[in-house]
């Protein structure tokens, strides 16, 4: 049975920063590609950032770009979102996702085989 665990949220102050990680169960994090998605109350889930299976190739949304880190550890199995310069709009729950490829991540109707539970992110301004 394949699981992944969020962890790392938690309450900060604008300009902060948090990292999030991911351990994944049940598979090795090389075999999928690996995202984090976030979803603010009363609105969708969106895209965040993906980390290629093979290459380690990564992806932002522009709303993350320049301050959001994606990264993974293939000795922990364990996959990372380092968020720097952290705005209330940032402000959401955190999801751990992992698919075939990066595509069906970043697709308008994401395609995703399994999901973490979430983590709480909250900015305060």
């Amino acid at each position: 049975q394949v699981r992944l665990v969020e962890s790392g949220g938690g309450l900060v102050q604008a300009g902060d920063s948090l990292r999030l990680s991911c351990v994944v169960s049940g598979r090795t994090i090389s075999s999928s590609a690996m995202g984090w998605f976030r979803q603010a109350p009363g609105k969708e889930r969106e895209f965040v950032a993906a980390i290629s299976r093979i290459v380690g190739n990564t992806y932002y949304s522009d709303s993350v770009k320049g301050r959001f880190t994606c990264s993974r550890d293939s000795d922990k199995n364990t996959v990372y979102l380092q968020m720097n310069s952290l705005k209330p709009e940032d402000t959401a729950v955190y999801y751990c996702a992992a698919a075939p490829t990066t595509q069906p991540m970043r697709a308008p109707v994401p395609v995703i085989d399994y999901w973490g539970q979430g983590t709480q992110v909250t900015v305060s301004s």
